[in-house]
């Protein structure tokens, strides 16, 4: 085998740099993290009830003291217009369909007391929903 000469020696490659370790499963959230996953916990309420934020406050409460205050509070918001939406329907039936609109206002109030809420939670706010009962504690 022939001696290369330093001209025709291939420079080292440099070692690859090393990803940024990922936080510790359970490991605190930052604040931005934590505003984001109580802001999801108001909205998700839209989409799928009372699950988004049951989901969000099951796995992220012991991590954020805020996710912990907003997921209860969506949570509980979500059981309360469940709970109207039922009470409306059976309004509706058993006045013959005369008082129908009364599920559409309450999906209503949801649909702007979840954007009101989400909004607060992504400024890192403690917000409370007006006329929610407070089943969760």
């Amino acid at each position: 085998m022939s001696e290369q000469t330093p001209e025709q020696r291939p420079e080292p490659t440099p070692p690859p740099a090393a990803a940024p370790a990922a936080p510790a499963p359970g490991a605190p959230l930052n604040d931005s993290d934590a505003r984001l996953w109580a802001m999801l916990a108001h909205l998700g309420g839209m989409a799928i009830s009372f699950l988004a934020p049951l989901i969000v406050w099951l796995i992220y409460r012991e991590r954020s003291e805020l996710v912990d205050d907003q997921g209860k509070e969506a949570l509980n918001f979500q059981l309360t217009v469940l709970i109207a939406l039922v009470a409306a329907g059976v309004v509706a039936g058993i006045t013959l369909g005369l008082l129908s609109f009364l599920p559409g206002v309450v999906w209503v109030a949801n649909v702007i007391f979840c954007i009101i809420g989400g909004v607060a939670a992504n400024r890192g706010e403690h917000y409370r929903y007006p006329l929610t009962l407070r089943l969760v504690k």
